[in-house]
């Protein structure tokens, strides 16, 4: 069965995270060291797993053990893609600082976030290093500068409801929604999409 995936749109996304407001104090976690950070890094992965999926009902509940421990091993399997990006902008930047920071920029708006998005769907340290998926930014480059253009409007309305501090947990929660809600769009339009990961288990190498 084919499953169809609509585009969302900025007002839906702008209400998604206050559809449970209560699950907005998650974010508190932020200020737990170490293992608060590795429960809502696991927590986001699936939170983005739900965008990709086109499920938007609001934040999904908290899970402390599960969401540490797939935290942990995301966290680990992105070392080497990290690794590889630094060096790749450090040498870069050596030969000349200003291709340097233009390589960064182009990378971080056209690269990076998808294969973030494609990484945390499958999950494999592999996963983060299979740039085919590019070509659905490559193919559908319009609608996706539409994407970013709306991430970007998104973070900055809640950068200015942070003044009154619910727009920092929302910011947090809906950092990726749209180049998420694009990655499962086009991947499922080209059959290249993933079964969700049971989070329950162990997550494959």
């Amino acid at each position: 069965m084919v499953i169809i995936i609509e585009n969302i749109s900025l007002s839906d996304a702008f209400r998604y995270p206050f559809k449970k407001p209560k699950r907005l104090l998650y974010a508190l976690l932020l200020l737990i060291p170490i293992f608060g950070w590795l429960i809502l890094f696991g927590y986001l992965v699936r939170l983005i797993n739900e965008f990709i999926e086109g499920r938007y009902e609001g934040p999904i509940k908290l899970n402390i053990m599960d969401d540490m421990s797939l935290g942990f091993t995301i966290f680990l399997k992105s070392l080497p893609f990290i690794i590889v990006y630094v060096i790749l902008i450090s040498a870069v930047n050596y030969v000349s600082e200003t291709f340097g920071i233009l390589l960064n920029l182009l990378l971080s708006v056209f690269v990076i976030p998808i294969l973030q998005v494609n990484f945390y769907r499958k999950q494999t340290i592999k996963s983060y290093f299979e740039f085919d998926v590019l070509n659905i930014v490559k193919d559908n480059l319009g609608s996706y500068v539409a994407v970013i253009l709306k991430q970007y409007a998104l973070t900055i309305i809640f950068l200015i409801l942070s003044i009154v501090l619910i727009g920092i947990p929302a910011m947090l929660f809906t950092d990726t929604i749209f180049v998420a809600n694009f990655y499962g769009k086009y991947t499922e339009a080209k059959n290249i999409f993933v079964a969700k990961p049971e989070f329950e288990d162990q997550v494959p190498v």
